[in-house]
């Protein structure tokens, strides 16, 4: 069974990590307390939206990195592919000639 908060709370490790912030760091500038964000790290706890957003704005990570990254690690929990984040060709296309006719007008 996968737990979501256990892959949260192992994304904002990993992000911490490679942020090079020891977890006193992160937890004070988020104004969370020290013990109930290591629970949160190693997924003994839920963290609220509003934790989660704190946490993020500490680390200088977007919320939304954050959540696509664990929705990432569920996908290959599951078994399922996990896509780059790029425009296919063909939209790309589209946006670019979309752009050029309105910058003619």
């Amino acid at each position: 069974m996968i737990l979501v908060r256990q892959e949260i709370g192992e994304v904002l490790r990993d992000f911490r990590l490679q942020k090079g912030r020891t977890l006193r760091q992160v937890a004070g500038r988020a104004s969370v307390a020290l013990g109930y964000l290591s629970e949160v790290e190693r997924g003994q706890k839920e963290a609220s939206s509003e934790i989660l957003a704190s946490v993020a704005e500490a680390l200088d990570v977007p919320i939304s990195t954050i959540m696509r990254e664990v929705g990432d690690r569920i996908s290959v929990i599951e078994g399922l592919q996990v896509f780059p984040d790029v425009v296919p060709d063909d939209l790309a296309t589209l946006d670019r000639d979309i752009q050029s006719q309105l910058s003619l007008r």
